[in-house]
């Protein structure tokens, strides 16, 4: 049986409860491959109860092992980002399931149509974004390995979503990112507001819970330190020194 979308306590809108329920209950029809990505990434479509969407599915089959991630982890990992996006109020990832489908369990994912008229490049360089900014304490607080210029997802009514976060949440820091231009600078208020929010959800509530569907207890606790330390010290952060901080190929 695949495994439930995060509910709980969580507070989501009827148009992504109503996406959360297609994406973990619809029928899916593989229509193709997307080239580009590492791992066995799929572009399909779902349809039930009268309504019909397009979604990313990542089996983990498809999975290529990584030497710093343990295998077949990729998919909860990306289930787990959906859950710290929507506990923080951020709506940075697109609603985010593990069910199962033509080639096993996996990750499955809303479709999210670009703004074509945006540049990715230059919108990567902005300092001036709020979604942008919040996108960086996100990665931040997952601990996010790659965020490349590519998984940047703005939408027509400005809205910017990011994808692939299968390489997050892990122990040691690792966060690479092309987003370092607040790097030392104090966060934003709404920006705390949001990490209380995640630190009172991980002390007990539904986001520890969902968490431990997906994630090591280590990983875990890594994720609470990482948001306390935030919280204490109320700046982002600066790249490591025994770390890459950009991602290859930064696109």
């Amino acid at each position: 049986m695949a495994e439930r979308a995060p509910a709980g306590d969580m507070d989501i809108p009827d148009g992504e409860r109503a996406a959360l329920e297609l994406l973990e209950r619809g029928t899916m029809e593989v229509e193709g491959r997307l080239v580009d990505a590492s791992n066995a990434t799929l572009y399909c479509t779902l349809k039930g109860g009268g309504a019909q969407a397009a979604c990313v599915y990542k089996p983990v089959a498809g999975e290529r092992p990584l030497w710093d991630f343990p295998t077949g982890t990729l998919a909860g990992r990306e289930v787990a980002a959906y859950a710290v996006s929507r506990a923080a109020g951020w709506n940075i990832v697109p609603p985010t399931v593990m069910r199962d489908g033509p080639f096993g369990p996996g990750m499955c994912q809303l479709w999210i149509e670009l703004d074509p008229e945006v540049d990715l490049i230059a919108l990567s360089r902005r300092s001036d974004h709020a979604g942008l900014r919040e996108m960086a304490v996100f990665d931040a607080v997952v601990n996010n390995a790659d965020r490349k210029i590519g998984h940047l997802l703005p939408v027509p009514d400005g809205h910017l979503y990011g994808c692939d976060h299968g390489v997050c949440f892990a122990e040691d820091y690792k966060l690479r990112t092309v987003l370092w231009q607040w790097r030392g600078k104090t966060l934003p208020r709404n920006s705390v507001e949001a990490l209380r929010r995640l630190a009172d959800d991980l002390a007990g509530g539904w986001l520890a819970t969902e968490l431990s569907r997906h994630l090591t207890r280590a990983e875990i606790s890594a994720t609470k330190i990482r948001v306390d330390k935030l919280l204490k010290h109320r700046v982002h952060p600066y790249p490591s020194e025994d770390w890459p901080a950009v991602p290859w190929p930064p696109v």
